[in-house]
């Protein structure tokens, strides 16, 4: 089965944001802040990708328990934990503001969720197998 545009352009800025997570926390000093957001980029994309490969529609949101209740709905077992999703969805706007910073290790954990070994794979399987 040929992949759609629009999956692969969703799989594509996926691995982007992985990448600039992983770089991120590489650094001398890592950038936590950026490592987070873009670990809940990555994971909200891999789902808006899973839900083009089913033929789900989806609204324009940034909702992670939206996006995952969507594909759960639609017969698609979600590989990440509600309470992962919940850690992440927070990143969107908490590491914007002062306060409240995420620590290094919460970083890595982020970073461990939307890893493309992980992800990717899943969303992969489940495109290729659709009873999934």
């Amino acid at each position: 089965m040929s992949a759609p545009p629009e999956f692969l352009g969703w799989v594509a800025r996926a691995e982007e944001d992985f990448t600039l997570a992983r770089s991120a926390l590489q650094r001398k000093r890592p950038l936590i802040y950026g490592a987070t957001f873009h670990a809940r980029q990555c994971v909200e994309k891999y789902l808006k990708a899973l839900l083009v490969a089913r033929g789900l529609a989806f609204p324009r949101t940034h909702d992670l328990t939206a996006l995952s209740d969507l594909g759960l709905q639609g017969g698609i077992t979600i590989p990440v934990e509600q309470d992962a999703l919940d850690r992440l969805a927070a990143y969107a706007v908490q590491v914007r503001y002062p306060g409240e910073d995420p620590a290094l290790d919460e970083a890595r954990e982020a970073l461990s969720v939307c890893g493309p070994h992980k992800v990717l794979l899943w969303v992969v399987t489940c495109y290729d197998n659709p009873e999934r």
